[in-house]
């Protein structure tokens, strides 16, 4: 039978398929992360309102930390230069990227990211979100648009589920990439030190060498007064157990230091962000947690061991260069010295104390490690 052209245009009408839609995703459940925080460290954290933590995320950031598809060669993970039994750090002077290139700056420890208000050397970035986009597209890092990254995420099997599960929807985005790594960043708390299970009674003393580098820690010298000290807490802050330069009394501010490694400074550090004369040469001063694990030591790891650090604090801080650190000016163990002077065994008892620093437990949690 034939039909009609009305009758045929009908037909073809029928048979035409309207737009293409989308099949709706289900909604999902995520399950909050029971984040633990450490008697004695800061309680007050500051959690961004849109991205909580959840343990679909955390695990996610965790697969994401170690993923090579996002830099450029698929051969570097942000796991490369940050790696767990250093601390994550990468044992390095200055980091090596995707090409080759070598960083003009040193991989700096991840531990306890959750308290620090600025990242990086230079405090460029205000908040984990913001700076794990930065190391991924940097030429000298891992060399590749995020945008890139999520269209080679997208394209496996393994991504579109893990980003369902975390953020509801298997399209990936760049947003949620950032977002999982951040989540998983402000889990790497280290807490249990020697110097830690002091502070939780869980033993009585240090060893006499030890106790007594922790009071050179803590004292500024005061030769009149025939009280010896290193100085030390000026910068990196005990008060809080973080051993950093963050102050929590002063609203979790970081502060940034110019501690004298060089009478004119090549690298602007702080300034370089702020366009301050004042900040030239300043850096944040980074946290001593694990210290005995992260050489080489300073932003651009010209020292290789803990007696360099000491013997430069000591014996050879640039008096002369600019912006140097109040408090490392007439700091002295000896009358009318102009430096640190510190001696022999002093250095030796710094040390020993800042070993009782090293968490094993922490570079050691399976829940840190890499899942593939």
């Amino acid at each position: 039978m034939l039909l009609a052209p009305a009758a045929l245009l009908l037909l073809a009408a029928g048979c035409q398929s309207g737009p293409e839609e989308q099949p709706q995703e289900e909604p999902v459940v995520t399950t909050p992360y029971q984040l633990t925080l450490p008697a004695g460290f800061p309680q007050a954290v500051r959690l961004p309102a849109d991205n909580p933590l959840t343990e679909e995320g955390v695990a996610l950031g965790r697969s994401l930390f170690y993923e090579v598809r996002l830099s450029r060669n698929n051969a570097l993970s942000c796991g490369s230069c940050h790696v767990q039994s250093k601390a994550f750090t990468d044992g390095r002077a200055r980091a090596i990227g995707a090409d080759g290139a070598t960083h003009s700056r040193g991989s700096m420890s991840l531990a306890n990211m959750l308290w620090e208000p600025s990242l990086n050397w230079d405090g460029a970035a205000d908040g984990l979100e913001k700076q794990a986009r930065k190391p991924i597209e940097n030429p000298v890092e891992m060399h590749q648009p995020l945008a890139e990254g999520v269209r080679k995420l997208q394209q496996t099997e393994l991504y579109p589920p893990l980003f369902r599960k975390a953020f509801g929807t298997s399209t990936i985005t760049e947003e949620n990439v950032l977002k999982a790594l951040a989540q998983f960043e402000r889990t790497l708390i280290s807490a249990n030190s020697k110097y830690d299970k002091l502070k939780r009674r869980e033993i009585s003393r240090l060893s006499p060498t030890e106790e007594a580098g922790r009071q050179l820690f803590l004292i500024h010298p005061t030769p009149a007064d025939n009280l010896a000290g290193a100085n030390c807490f000026h910068c990196h802050n005990e008060g809080n157990l973080l051993f950093s330069s963050t102050d929590y009394t002063r609203g979790a501010a970081a502060s940034f230091f110019n501690n004298g490694l060089d009478a004119s400074p090549a690298d602007a550090g702080r300034g370089g962000v702020t366009g301050l004369a004042a900040d030239r040469g300043k850096f944040r001063a980074p946290t001593l947690r694990n210290i005995a694990l992260t050489a080489p030591y300073m932003h651009d790891g010209r020292f290789q061991t803990l007696q360099q650090v000491l013997d430069h604090y000591s014996d050879h801080v640039q008096l002369s260069s600019p912006n140097l650190d109040i408090n490392m000016l007439g700091a002295s163990n000896t009358h009318n010295g102009t430096q640190l002077d510190l001696t022999a065994l002093q250095k030796q008892q710094l040390i020993a104390f800042l070993h009782t620093l090293t968490d094993s437990t922490f570079i050691q949690d399976k829940r840190f490690s890499n899942p593939f």
